[in-house]
């Protein structure tokens, strides 16, 4: 009995050691993060956990209302687009691109591009690993069941994911997050 109580004495005395070397050597490399940086990986853990699927974690997706078209849904991306200042940069019809190499029909599915130029200057002009995340895209995409979806990547990782960002650029960066959003919900109800 003495063995084990000794035994797991040691143990928790290595436990704590090994975690007080933890905090001291952590700490001062997480002092510059941004305040939400544990919430947006634990929100992220928790998607993980939950779904086994590292890409749906990272993604933001909305379901399209019943009866909507493609082109419904892309008209209204454009048009929230424009209204909230936002440029349409470009499209990709990947299904087009699927049909063209295989010779057989696929599903439909679309990246939709849009940019903030301003935003963007200031992203590059902070860090060139940034244009990784430029332009914006919400992909449009028809399951296997036949209902459309809107996918777009989840831009807090960008955001609070790491080192705080300059003021000005992290609210510039939150405006382009929560237009995307709204963009994305309002084509998905077909708003325009």
């Amino acid at each position: 009995m003495k063995l084990i109580r000794n035994l797991l004495a040691l143990i928790g005395a290595l436990t704590l050691v090994i975690l007080l070397i933890a905090v001291v050597w952590l700490l001062p490399r997480l002092s510059g993060f941004d305040p939400a940086f544990a919430r947006t990986y634990a929100d992220f853990a928790a998607d993980l956990i939950e779904t086994g699927d590292p890409g749906g974690a990272m993604m933001w997706s909305v379901p399209v209302e019943e009866g909507l078209s493609t082109a419904d849904v892309i008209t209204s991306l454009k048009s929230l687009a424009t209204s909230n200042n936002l440029l349409f940069v470009g499209e990709s019809p990947f299904y087009q691109q699927v049909e063209a190499v295989t010779g057989e029909d696929y599903r439909y599915v679309n990246f939709l591009s849009f940019c903030d130029a301003q935003v963007g200057k200031m992203m590059l002009e902070y860090r060139n690993h940034y244009s990784g995340f430029m332009p914006c895209r919400i992909a449009l995409v028809e399951d296997r069941q036949g209902k459309l979806w809107l996918y777009s990547m989840n831009l807090d990782f960008m955001i609070h994911g790491g080192r705080a960002l300059p003021p000005d650029l992290k609210q510039a960066a939150i405006g382009v997050r929560d237009t995307l959003q709204a963009m994305m919900r309002g084509a998905a109800a077909g708003e325009f």
